[in-house]
């Protein structure tokens, strides 16, 4: 797949500006084929789960839908630059002007799909009023202003290839990033005590999942004035579609979950009332009565 080769301190080769082989070409299609067919499995299950949430939580459902519809889009538009970008000259695909197309594709979702997950995360915590509010407003400016600070230093100023830009404009978005960190630990630590037994595990996963694939960016972010080659560039590709499946499957999943548990919670404390039974687990957690079902005699 190709060897990975030090650069020189100044100047870089961003990934979209090496050659591919067949076999590398495949592969990365393979991965955002797959990514974007995931994408859109779980987006049938989000639209289908809205009368499984009640109202006091199914703004996170509107909320996951239009993270999937976003990043299914901007696969589209990321496999349309892969077809386009790259041109088979004797075995090799060789990139040209476009090809920086299937680094802009990824950088257009995440700054509209990684606001909207801290939001979703928000709509289903135990933090409310004005908490919730700051919470949602902080943690999706400072993931807007993360993602741009990115993709300035990584795509815009020298078109990838500076790397005092990808260094002092990584540093700056680091510090947005650290900000999104504190919103969404803050919100789970302050849901934890307050939630359902049932719903504080999916909640933890979803939080954990999410800081943790969320490190893949500043590290594909720093790689890229470290490293160049074929290899690079799928490794890259791979790590980058692999987290977003993560992100926004998984941990769109784990949240419908958490909705669920205390939509039927709330049934049961008489603090609520639903249209349908909910299940989960295929156990019943509350009737499908306009009445709240009370465990009392």
């Amino acid at each position: 797949m190709g060897s990975l080769e030090p650069l020189q301190l100044k100047t870089v080769a961003p990934p979209w500006a090496v050659p591919l082989t067949d076999g590398q070409h495949a592969l990365i299609e393979y991965r955002v084929a797959v990514a974007g067919f995931c994408l859109v499995a779980v987006l049938t299950r989000m639209w289908s789960a809205r009368s499984e949430v009640g109202p006091r939580y199914r703004s996170a459902v509107p909320a996951s839908v239009a993270v999937l519809t976003v990043a299914f889009l901007s696969s589209l538009l990321l496999a349309f630059e892969l077809l386009g970008g790259y041109h088979r000259v004797h075995g090799v695909w060789l990139p040209d002007a476009d090809t920086i197309g299937t680094r802009t594709a990824r950088y257009v979702d995440w700054t509209v799909s990684v606001p909207l997950l801290v939001v979703e995360g928000v709509a289903v915590s135990a933090v409310i009023g004005r908490a919730a509010f700051l919470a949602k407003l902080i943690g999706a400016a400072a993931a807007v202003l993360m993602i741009v600070l990115g993709f300035v230093g990584a795509v815009v100023v020298g078109e990838g290839t500076d790397l005092h830009a990808l260094l002092w404009l990584g540093v700056a978005s680091s510090v947005c990033f650290l900000g999104v960190y504190a919103v969404v630990i803050t919100v789970v630590l302050r849901s934890l005590p307050v939630l359902p037994a049932a719903a504080r595990t999916p909640l933890t996963a979803a939080a954990v999942l999410l800081l943790v694939v969320w490190f893949v960016s500043p590290i594909v972010h720093g790689m890229q004035g470290v490293v160049t080659g074929g290899a690079w560039t799928v490794t890259e590709h791979l790590l980058l579609s692999g987290a977003d499946v993560a992100a926004k499957v998984v941990f769109g999943l784990l949240l419908l979950r958490v909705a669920r548990v205390r939509t039927a919670a709330d049934v049961l404390a008489g603090e609520d009332v639903h249209p349908e039974s909910i299940w989960i687990d295929q156990l019943r957690q509350s009737d499908g009565t306009t009445r709240p079902v009370r465990s009392d005699p």
